[in-house]
């Protein structure tokens, strides 16, 4: 059987990488198969639809699922099974990334069930997989019959040096002000998501436009691609609604204006969802004495009047500048906030805007705790993370407990990225927050960065400047033209409204970004509106944070562990860990302390956390002795241990000795040593004799004696007024002293002639 022949596509990036997309080769029973390459990196996308929706079933069940295979890296999953398992949180935040741009570009009425699936089947260390998910997934879509209001790609877009780029590489990451996902078609905006290192709404627009010029050309090559397939159009025929015109004009002439009081009365979500209850109660009572019309009306009834109070809400808010409950569009729901609540966390706080309310925590711990991240394309320590939960009585429901969902993980993302860049290098901690939704009617998430921010101030950590999150909603009017912009969106407006926009920062700049867009041809102007719009609003929230507390604690609470780092030479890493660990165990042991080396480079950095800092203190003392290395010039103060005639050997550190030499105790002679041992005596460290022995000196510590005066001449004994040396006549050329006998040439002495302190063999005393 023959090779089959594969259809390809090339996008050229700006730099002059390339993008290759190719199908007719794998998997080719799925409706459509595509594998995206980028240096070494690969990714294999499917997907499948159905041909007739379940009955029922009244939305799109769309799924996307992301998994990255280990052996695209070369690497064995680190897991007990040793294969993979669950997705990791990574993966499920490239599925969310996918999914929020693919699911707004299905018809409507479009209800068959959809799988995409998404495999990085390669990886270069280089390229990153999740710069190319959105890309793999819509080229699979185009080249099938499936209805899609696409193509669409997704790209990354970076700042470095002032400098914006699509797609960097891996490495490029970690010195990028800027890193965003943009999701787009040929014609709009729909997913903004990334983090930021307090840049300006204008700096944030402009990324936005230069990476939808890039998806631009993304889209063009998957529409070249479909023709080379021959499945740019038609797409395939569905009828997956049916519609009674007669009930549909009849529930929107009989509620629509009873919907628009209701929603003109300003009223709690609660009791406002009753009201729209109570009038779909009454419209459908005229049906009671006809059961079996009652049971043809009431699902077009329910679908119409959904349509009636949408359409309700966003005229009152177009039109009376109204919302749901009696605010006008740019003013923030009432705030109140509380830290210290939690008398056992490390740090706690209660953030409460409007209806919604999150409880959050701060724990801090060592870097033994850190989250270990071990993916295709990571291996690290997370010294700072955050969870966020969402359970079912926040919203005032009763439904199954199924594990974190992906809503989830994509809400703490989020708020994670806001306060991450906040925190300072030097922190020693490994800081978990979690952040528990007690209520919930708009933009939860925001209420968790507010709450996070508060919670780490209490706990003490050092952040840099407080931040800020707030919820931003749209309604507008194509018809018209109209739009307005809403801060602190509510539930219903979220539900509702044509764009959800979440926005973090501090005083100075935005830290992160979440955009969904539900409309088409979203103008840069009303998103600059909105940016601008919601800056107000998150300096607004700002002020009644630092109302509650302005800066961080000084010091971490009593009880929470206190944390030293110190570095020592690599060489005595062993030393301090001794033979099985039984030094640094004896150690925590006694000092109820965790210690924790890591070896970096030619230094052993030593993390020390324990609840006293007097017993930290006590361990930092046993470490530096196991590796004390003395210092040339400084003085310590050291205890004799042994006493000789001629000096004492004074410790200066455990198991450091030096010898004090008798003549560099005092300036004066002495005939013996006047020390005993255990005796403490202060030294300075001289340096290493020729046999690499300490030389310690207590003399050059003390004050030296002033030189005894010379005894003046006798008068007459000197030499005559304003002679010296040079003014003697000169002896005749070859002639010495008379008084001295000249020395046979070659010989040092007369024979048989000593000089003074020569001293003779032995054998001839």
């Amino acid at each position: 059987m023959s090779v089959p022949q594969a259809i390809t596509e090339l996008i050229t990036l700006a730099d002059g990488r390339e993008i290759t997309l190719e199908t007719g080769k794998l998997a080719k029973q799925a409706d459509g198969s595509v594998v995206v390459k980028m240096g070494g990196t690969m990714l294999l996308a499917t997907v499948v639809a159905s041909k007739e929706a379940r009955d029922g079933v009244d939305f799109l069940p769309l799924t996307v699922d992301y998994r990255e295979k280990f052996y695209a890296g070369g690497k064995i999953p680190g897991n007990f099974f040793r294969r993979e398992a669950r997705p990791s949180d990574q993966e499920i935040l490239t599925m969310r990334l996918v999914d929020r741009v693919l699911r707004p570009l299905f018809p409507e009425d479009f209800h068959a069930e959809v799988q995409v699936m998404i495999s990085l089947i390669s990886y270069d260390g280089q390229s990153i997989p999740d710069d190319l998910a959105g890309l793999a997934a819509s080229a699979a879509i185009a080249i099938t019959d499936i209805p899609f209001n696409g193509p669409m790609s997704e790209v990354r877009v970076v700042r470095i040096n002032g400098e914006l780029s699509i797609n960097p590489k891996f490495e490029d990451l970690k010195i990028a002000d800027l890193d965003i996902m943009v999701g787009a078609t040929k014609d709009s905006i729909v997913m903004v998501e990334g983090e930021m290192k307090e840049i300006s709404e204008a700096e944030m627009l402009e990324a936005i436009q230069f990476a939808h010029v890039e998806i631009k050309k993304q889209v063009e090559a998957q529409e070249r691609l479909a023709e080379k397939v021959g499945k740019s159009l038609p797409k395939r025929e569905y009828s997956h609604e049916n519609h009674d015109e007669a009930i549909r004009e009849k529930v929107w002439k009989e509620t629509y204006d009873k919907v628009y009081e209701v929603a003109k009365t300003p009223s709690g979500k609660e009791e406002r969802g009753e009201k729209f209850k109570a009038v779909l109660a009454e419209f459908l009572a005229q049906y009671v004495e006809h059961p079996e019309e009652l049971e043809r009306v009431t699902p077009f009834a329910k679908v119409y009047y959904h349509d009636v109070e949408k359409e309700a809400m966003r005229q009152m808010i177009l039109n009376d500048k109204i919302r749901l409950d009696g605010r006008d569009p740019e003013t923030i729901r009432p705030i109140w906030s509380e830290i210290d609540y939690l008398p056992g966390a490390h740090g706690s706080a209660i953030f409460t805007r409007g209806e919604t309310q999150s409880l959050t925590a701060v724990t801090l711990g060592s870097v033994k705790d850190a989250n270990m991240v071990d993916s295709v394309m990571v291996n690290y320590d997370e010294r700072f993370f955050l969870h966020y939960n969402f359970p079912p009585f926040s919203t005032g429901e009763a439904r199954p407990l199924r594990g974190t969902s992906r809503r989830e993980v994509g809400h703490g993302n989020l708020a994670q990225r806001a306060l991450a860049n906040m925190i300072p290098e030097e922190n020693p901690y490994t800081i978990r927050i979690v952040s528990d939704i007690l209520e919930s009617n708009g933009s939860s998430s925001m209420a968790t960065v507010c709450a996070g921010t508060l919670a780490l101030m209490d706990a003490g950590i050092q952040i840099t400047k407080p931040v800020s999150g707030i919820a931003m909603g749209l309604v507008t009017d194509v018809k018209t033209g109209k739009f307005t912009v809403l801060s602190d969106i509510l539930g219903d407006e979220d539900h509702l409204g044509d764009m959800d926009f979440k926005v973090t920062g501090t005083a100075d700049g935005i830290t992160a970004c979440q955009m969904d867009i539900k409309i088409q041809g979203l103008s840069m102007d009303i998103m600059e509106k909105a940016l601008l719009q919601a800056r107000e609003g998150r300096l607004h929230i700002l002020d009644k944070i630092t109302e509650t507390i302005a800066e961080p604690r000084e010091d971490v609470k009593p009880h929470a562990p206190k944390m030293v780092m110190m570095e020592i030479s690599k060489d005595f890493i062993g030393a301090v860990i001794g033979p099985g660990g039984k030094i640094i165990q004896q150690m925590q042991k006694d000092t109820d302390t965790v210690i924790a080396i890591e070896e970096v480079g030619e230094i052993g950095r030593i993390e020390i956390s324990g609840v006293s800092r007097e017993k930290i203190n006590e361990a930092i003392a046993k470490i530096n002795e196991i590796t004390f290395v003395p210092v040339i010039g400084e003085v310590y103060q050291g205890k004799v241990v042994k006493v000789m005639d001629f000096g004492a050997f004074v410790a200066i550190a455990k198991g450091t000795e030096g010898l004090l030499h008798i003549s560099e105790i005092e300036w004066a002679r002495l005939d013996k040593v006047p020390y005993k041992e255990g005796d403490e005596v202060e030294v300075k460290f001289m340096g290493y004799d020729d046999r690499k022995k300490m030389k310690l000196s207590r003399k050059v510590l003390l004050p030296r004696p002033p030189r005894p005066e010379q005894k003046p001449r006798e008068e007459g004994q000197g030499r005559p007024e304003g002679q010296n040396r040079s003014d003697r006549p000169a002896r005749p050329e070859g002639q010495g002293r008379p008084d001295r006998q000249a020395r046979p040439e070659g010989k040092v002495n007369p024979e048989g002639q000593d000089q003074p302190g020569e001293h003779k063999p032995l054998n001839e005393a």
